[in-house]
């Protein structure tokens, strides 16, 4: 289940808009593809349910909210592969959470997956993925960026 996860929100549940405290969205998570549709890309971003079994799986739903918290999720990860090269293993495996976040009054914990047993391959990967997204992924943080400030 953990396999070329790299960032994960663990927790997601708790905070999950109108639904918190009642959702069945356990995580967000990024990484490499899992479903079929989207094997083209390198990075996809995945909200996981848990189903009546107790097994999570992919859903592909995503309310605006969670769409947001995935940006923030997204950013976040950014930030820290901005400064990643400067740790040998591009995050510190004494404390992999990143940033904890207050959210719709609990806490959107950031972290790299420590769950995944090659982690520290799937982040170099991760960390080329994104440098090789550049261009796409920066015109569109500068184009988010200029909206969210309208927005305030």
């Amino acid at each position: 289940m953990n396999k070329d996860i790299v960032m994960t929100a663990e927790q997601y549940d708790l905070i999950d808009g109108r639904r918190a405290y009642r959702s069945d969205i356990k995580r967000l998570t990024l990484g490499a593809p899992i479903m079929a549709d989207n094997q083209a890309m390198p990075i996809a971003a995945q909200v996981w349910k848990e189903t009546t079994e107790g097994r999570l799986e992919i859903s592909t739903e995503l309310p605006l909210h969670q769409l947001i918290d995935l940006m923030i999720l997204l950013s976040r990860t950014l930030l820290h592969f901005r400064e990643a090269y400067r740790l040998p293993l591009l995050y510190d495996p004494e404390k992999p959470t990143v940033e904890r976040l207050g959210v719709q009054g609990g806490v959107l914990s950031v972290a790299v997956c420590t769950e995944n047993l090659d982690i520290r391959e799937d982040i170099q990967k991760f960390s080329q993925a994104l440098n090789d997204l550049g261009e796409l992924t920066g015109e569109r943080l500068r184009v988010l960026s200029r909206i969210l400030e309208e927005l305030e």
